[in-house]
């Protein structure tokens, strides 16, 4: 069974199962939405056009992710007056995978199971990158231990976290900063 629906100006043609990119929709990742713009219905009773849209039809749909879109560049230029502008633009979009379309007598679920990754974090998997959700939900960010050591006759604590992540080098105007600040402290 598919069905024709009209969102964000817009007209998909989907069927349970499909993931599809649509204009902004309102709601939080892995909201269940009703979509009741069907304007056409077809499966074994044959094809239910709509006069515009089909009454009481609807289709179900999860929100995956709420993104913004591909980068476009808007160039404007008008020629011998060295006149030229240069503007980019990112749609919002909204990411939905179909459950389930009902109407005109007929119904149909989709029985896999909503994943929420997205698309940002397929790619970076796929780089070989971790995301931020994946270091949030590693708890396991290496060995820890306890060192004590002796500072001036004071016995000082610190607890020391070994990451599997390479270590971020500081800039290099932070580095010539503290080595005047050291230079200086030797001087006085």
């Amino acid at each position: 069974m598919y069905a024709v629906i009209k969102t964000g100006g817009k007209q998909y043609r989907v069927q349970p199962g499909d993931t599809i990119v649509v204009e902004k929709l309102e709601g939080d990742a892995g909201a269940e939405l009703t979509l009741g713009s069907v304007l056409m219905l077809g499966g074994d009773n044959g094809v239910t056009l709509g006069a515009p849209l089909i009454e009481g039809a609807t289709v179900a749909a999860t929100l995956i992710e709420t993104r913004k879109g591909e980068k476009i560049k808007v160039f404007k230029k008008i020629r011998r007056q060295g006149y030229r502008r240069t503007n980019g633009h990112r749609q919002l979009e909204s990411v939905l995978r179909i459950t389930g379309i009902d109407g005109a007598g007929e119904s149909a679920k989709w029985d896999g199971q909503v994943d929420l990754t997205t698309k940002a974090e397929i790619n970076a998997r796929a780089r070989g990158l971790a995301t931020r959700n994946d270091v949030a939900a590693s708890s396991d960010l290496g060995s820890t231990e306890t060192v004590v050591t002796d500072v001036d006759g004071a016995n000082v604590e610190a607890t020391v976290v070994e990451s599997s992540a390479p270590a971020k080098k500081a800039p290099a105007r932070k580095k010539a900063a503290a080595k005047t600040a050291e230079t200086s402290g030797d001087e006085a």
